[in-house]
């Protein structure tokens, strides 16, 4: 892994923490997720691309 597919899988798993957090404490708002995915998303496609 690169360090730039490294970095952002850390910020992926940062913001799933920030989103579960928010989720307990002031309720489910599904933008958050639906970003969160997003950015999963992204994460994913970065580590496949890196490793071709």
């Amino acid at each position: 892994m690169t360090g730039s597919v490294k970095a952002m899988a850390i910020l992926t798993f940062a913001a799933l923490v920030v989103v579960a957090g928010y989720s307990v404490v002031l309720g489910s708002n599904g933008w958050l997720w639906f970003g969160w995915i997003v950015l999963g998303l992204l994460t994913a496609a970065m580590a496949a691309s890196s490793k071709s």
